[in-house]
């Protein structure tokens, strides 16, 4: 279950295996594999992505699997610096699944599709016995027109930029917890599933520039995500803990089951580092709920480290194991 949580079991699997046999034309390891890929068509620029969600409940306070699936699609073309254009889709489903279930998520899909401007122009259906899917498996493939001009990656990151967080983070990974109902804990909280698109667009109208990198921190969280490009760059992300935005909801339930909330999955949220001179036009343009975090640094390279409100500061490590199994 590791494996799939997008930690560091994760990272090794595919640095180890995946990808030195499958894209040994395209694998790097000094660059770690993006939201999206880029493939250039007659000499267009195309971004393309794939994901597979397995999430458990299907529907839960703010979502199901079938928006989840769009805007995921979505979410990773628009941080890879793309404009989503159009995705198919597949459906694994269980014999005997009730065909409103059925129905439901597929209007989603169709609902969260219209919203986020993106067409759904194709995709598979395959059914499996009773018992083998847990209902419902979806995955897609998305294709989005590279942003031109705009170049983004680790690589580009230097000491000094400043990282910008687009609002509160954990909420997605404690309400599909939460509404497990294995837990005798109540919140008000919802997922915060959406599309980031319009956001993105309105950071790189304001500071194109200056942006550098973008990602969203869904399985493995914020710290998983920073991890990975301080081992990427080669140098320190440095975080000020009491600036990271994190609802009291999602802090009770964290410290009660003794989880990070830097480590807890986010769906609608992105992470972006921005040169020092952009970071107000940033943060003007992405909305009030974006918080500037932290700063990238020299030392400690290849780390991220997080200064508390009491002064004192802790390295977070990549995600280890999988506390949160099934959330997208």
């Amino acid at each position: 279950m590791a494996h799939g949580a997008g930690g560091k079991a994760t990272r090794r699997l595919i640095d180890g295996l995946i990808a030195p046999l499958l894209m040994r034309d395209a694998y790097d390891a000094h660059e770690s594999l993006g939201d999206a890929a880029t493939v250039d068509v007659d000499g267009a620029a195309v971004a393309i992505t794939t994901d597979a969600f397995v999430v458990t409940p299907l529907r839960f306070p703010g979502g199901s699997i079938g928006d989840l699936a769009v805007n995921g699609t979505v979410n990773d073309l628009a941080v890879s610096g793309a404009t989503p254009i159009a995705m198919v889709v597949s459906f694994v489903l269980e014999a005997g699944l009730p065909t409103n279930v059925l129905e439901a998520e597929v209007r989603a899909m169709a609902q969260a599709a219209a919203c986020a401007g993106i067409a759904i122009v194709g995709g598979d259906t395959k059914v499996v016995e009773h018992g083998k899917a847990d209902q419902m498996y979806i995955t897609t493939t998305g294709i989005g027109r590279r942003r031109p001009g705009l170049v983004l990656g680790s690589r580009q990151v230097q000491p000094g930029d400043k990282i910008i967080v687009s609002g509160p983070i954990g909420d997605h990974g404690i309400t599909i917890l939460l509404a497990r109902g294995e837990l005798d804990l109540e919140a008000d909280l919802q997922s915060d599933t959406r599309s980031v698109f319009p956001v993105v667009e309105a950071l790189v109208r304001a500071a194109g520039p200056g942006v550098r990198w973008m990602r969203d921190p869904t399985r493995g969280g914020v710290a998983t995500t920073l991890n990975e490009l301080a081992l990427d760059s080669g140098f320190g992300v440095h975080l000020l803990e009491e600036l990271i935005p994190v609802r009291e909801e999602v802090r009770g339930a964290c410290e009660l089951l003794g989880l990070d909330p830097l480590h807890i999955a986010n769906e609608g949220q992105f992470l972006t580092v921005v040169a020092a001179e952009y970071a107000e036009a940033a943060l003007a343009a992405m909305g009030e709920r974006a918080a500037l975090i932290g700063e990238v640094k020299n030392e400690p390279a290849g780390s991220v480290l997080v200064t508390t409100g009491y002064g004192g500061s802790r390295i977070v490590d990549m995600l280890v194991g999988d506390p949160l199994p099934r959330i997208c």
